[in-house]
């Protein structure tokens, strides 16, 4: 036996090497046992190893690491039959089903879908950790529904086939509400003022409606950032919210917030200057600036200076222009000097411009609509432009502008333009039906972009009790290269007067006409119209209309001078939220027609935004004829009409004003004066309606007068004690079969003689 240390440690390696398993083998085969759902195949995939490797005892721990990972098994084990590497799994079970019970304040569907989404769904594979997330989200979801006493419990059952049945019971509580907000530390304003902008509040009779008395954590740091910008717009600029701290009752019912502030001291503003590099004359910038020394500092202000000082520097092409507002506060004299430090950065140049998604509608069609040009200054007002005048065309769905750098050049970009075209052509027939037309038919063909060029052409038949109307009509919008539309227009108009609740008598128009339009600015154009009209005049059995026969005739040639002018600065022509529609039509009798005369026309409709989707909405209307040479006065049937659902509701339409002595029917008059007001909301029932369902509280007012007192000489006999005006609610609703308009009014100064009217709607497209 040797004696030597080193020869004692060889022997232990020898003996210890052969008391070892020979584990490392090279593999031949692979065999998977206790598979039931997953393929085998899948298992492969995931394996390190494969047939032919060399497989040693210390890779095994990565393996079954691996197939753990996976998430599909809850044991694996490794182990060899002779030169065969053998894998032995067992499956975690599957989900056979889900049920969900006892949720009342969140729908089902949208529940399942989201616990889709999380992993819980059949067919699945089942995972604690899965149930465990499912749990806490539920939680959450109701915690932010003010409900803190929620009880979440999940029930896994075992079924056949190695998968399991999740129910998940909740008990939902009661919502806790907040019962008082108490606000520490203010003196300048009470506490009454300053919760009346939070959007969070004490309960009240409204509650149920608002929800504003559901706490919510992100909802109170927006009320709390409110706050914040309260004081900073009003001269405070040390302000700070010390803390805000929410406590719940040990029920879970009540909440109580306590907000502990320090208001500070108020600071005017003692200087105004810019710095920095100017690429613009400092004169054209101060006018950004909407503030002035003296007066109290505001943030709000402050920011709004600074961007559109932004603005004005990307409208010259320094499109990533940077400005930071820089106060330098003296605490001793509580006053503020601001400096608006610019850092225009380098004048940016369109290099391309890319059209992308019109297959059917001309390049020319679009690219004639831009303001922005290629190889000119990048210019964000004329890309905005650019992309309102192409939403106008109404030839697409949508219309997205990027402005994407390009690679390798520091001021150059290129102008995306994706747009979804939509179908500009129809072919269309409906039904419709009015109060004061009664049933009304009509069909149309027609086609806004005509194989892509943007001409439009159209052919229309419509058909009601008062009227009939044949329409052929083609208009070029670029007859010119500089935007000069021409157009041609073709139509028959028969109108029977008694059934529009006027005098009786018909006229017959036929009409030949063509028109040119002049853009004078992206929003304006003006235009004219020379037409031929040739009308046949029935008298029926008014008086009026039998006497004005005897006079004139009743077959009429004249040539008929149309100017007109026209500015649309809505955003949308549907459900408008901001922008006006003026417009102002003078239409003339040229010298030697039959019947010679003027009327003059002007409409103004204004949008306005109030909070959200409610709107204001303000119209005027103001209309004038009188004749001219041989014909002494405005041809009676060129009259205009007031009362009914387009004027002055509550009162029958065409009803309003002058009256024939004998027969006491409606007759017009050459002046007419119509407007109000209406305050448009969405709907209470909001979701998929709220794009076509709009109601409203409107103030209407209007007449018509005849300005003459005889047949020889005008006069100015108008009376503004005739106004006639009504109140009322209104519901808009763009159903599938046509636009729905319905209003109850109620007049205010009903005079004798007035037709009342209280409920007044339309159906469909009424001409």
């Amino acid at each position: 036996m040797p004696t030597n240390p080193l020869g004692i440690l060889l022997l232990l390696a020898l003996a210890l090497a052969a008391s070892r398993p020979a584990w490392g083998f090279e593999v031949a085969d692979i065999r998977v046992e206790g598979l039931q759902r997953i393929a085998v195949g899948t298992v492969f995939n995931y394996l390190p190893v494969q047939v032919g490797d060399d497989f040693e005892p210390a890779e095994a721990p990565q393996l079954i690491h691996t197939l753990y990972k996976t998430g599909f098994f809850k044991d694996v084990r490794v182990g060899r039959d002779g030169d065969v590497l053998v894998v032995e799994v067992r499956e975690r079970p599957a989900i056979g089903k889900v049920e969900i019970e006892g949720n009342k304040d969140i729908e089902t569907k949208p529940l399942t879908k989201a616990l889709e989404d999380i992993g819980l769904k059949k067919g699945e594979v089942f995972k604690r950790s899965t149930l465990d997330r499912v749990q806490q989200e539920l939680r959450r979801q109701y915690y932010a529904r003010g409900k803190y006493g929620v009880r979440v419990e999940t029930r896994v059952t075992p079924l056949e086939r190695n998968r399991v049945a999740v129910k998940i019971l909740i008990k939902e509580g009661v919502a806790a509400r907040i019962r008082r907000i108490d606000i520490i530390g203010n003196r300048a304003f009470d506490d009454d003022e300053l919760l009346d902008h939070f959007k969070l509040g004490p309960s009240n009779w409204l509650s149920d409606f608002t929800k504003n008395d559901r706490y919510s954590k992100q909802q109170l740091a927006g009320d709390l950032e409110t706050l914040r910008s309260w004081y900073l717009d009003r001269g405070y600029i040390n302000f700070e919210i010390q803390s805000a701290q929410v406590s719940i009752t040990p029920d879970k019912k009540d909440i109580y917030i306590t907000i502990v502030i320090r208001e500070g001291k108020v600071y005017r503003i003692k200087d105004i200057k810019l710095a920095g590099k100017l690429p613009v004359p400092a004169k054209e910038l101060f006018p950004a600036i909407h503030l002035r020394r003296g007066e109290l500092f505001s943030r709000k202000a402050v920011t709004g200076s600074a961007e559109r000082i932004s603005k004005r520097l990307g409208e010259h092409g320094y499109a990533f222009a940077n400005v930071n507002a820089i106060p330098d506060i003296d605490n001793e004299k509580r006053e503020v000097a601001l400096t608006f430090f610019v850092d225009p950065g380098k004048r940016v140049y369109v290099r391309r411009i890319n059209i992308h998604g019109n297959s059917k509608t001309r390049d020319e069609v679009l690219r004639r609509e831009l303001r922005q040009m290629e190889a000119a200054w990048f210019s964000t007002d004329l890309v905005r432009r650019s992309r309102e005048r192409l939403q106008r065309l109404g030839y697409f769905e949508e219309v997205n502008i990027e402005t994407p750098a390009v690679a390798g050049s520091a001021d150059e970009v290129d102008v995306d333009i994706k747009v979804k075209e939509k179908r500009s052509g129809s072919i269309a027939a409906g039904l419709g039906y009015s109060q004061s037309q009664g049933l009304v038919f009509n069909t149309s063909v027609s086609q806004n972009n005509f194989l892509g060029t943007g001409k439009r052409v159209s052919l229309a038949f419509n058909n009601s009790r008062a009227n009939t109307i044949y329409r052929l009509a083609y208009t070029n919008p670029y007859y010119t290269i500089d935007g000069i539309s021409r157009g041609f227009d073709l139509s028959y108009r028969k109108t029977d007067f008694a059934n529009l609740s006027s005098a009786d008598y018909l006229t017959n128009v036929g009409r030949a006409a063509v028109n040119f339009g002049v853009p004078i600015s992206d929003t304006g154009s003006v235009g004219l119209s020379l037409g031929y009209e040739h009308t046949d005049f029935e008298a029926g059995t008014s008086p009026l209309a039998q006497e004005f026969e005897r006079a004139h005739g009743n077959r009429f040639d004249d040539l008929r001078l149309r100017l007109f002018w026209r500015d649309d600065t809505r955003d949308s022509a549907i459900f408008p939220h901001r922008g006006a529609l003026q417009n102002a039509i003078a239409k003339i009798s040229v010298p030697y027609s039959d019947l010679e005369f003027y009327r003059l026309s002007y409409q103004h409709r204004r949008y306005l935004p109030i909070w959200h989707d409610y709107v204001l909405y303000l119209n005027g209307f103001v209309g004038y004829g009188d004749g001219l040479g041989d014909t002494d006065l405005l041809p009676f049937f060129e009259n205009f009409f007031a009362g009914g659902p387009r004027s002055v509701r509550g009162f029958k339409e065409n009803t309003l004003g002058p009256r024939e002595p004998t027969t006491r029917a409606a007759i017009g008059g050459n002046l007419k004066l119509t407007g109000g007001a209406e305050l448009y909301m969405p709907p209470f029932f909001g979701g998929q309606f709220k794009k076509t369902v709009r109601l409203g509280l409107f103030f209407d007012i209007g007449n018509t007068w005849l300005t003459y007192g005889d047949h020889s000489r005008p006069s100015v006999s108008f009376d503004a004690g005739e106004f006639r005006y009504s109140v009322g609610v209104s519901a808009v609703w763009l159903s599938p079969i046509g636009a729905l308009k319905v209003s109850f009014a109620q007049p205010l100064n009903k005079q004798p003689g007035d037709e009342i009217e209280n409920f007044q709607f339309t159906l469909g497209n009424v001409f």
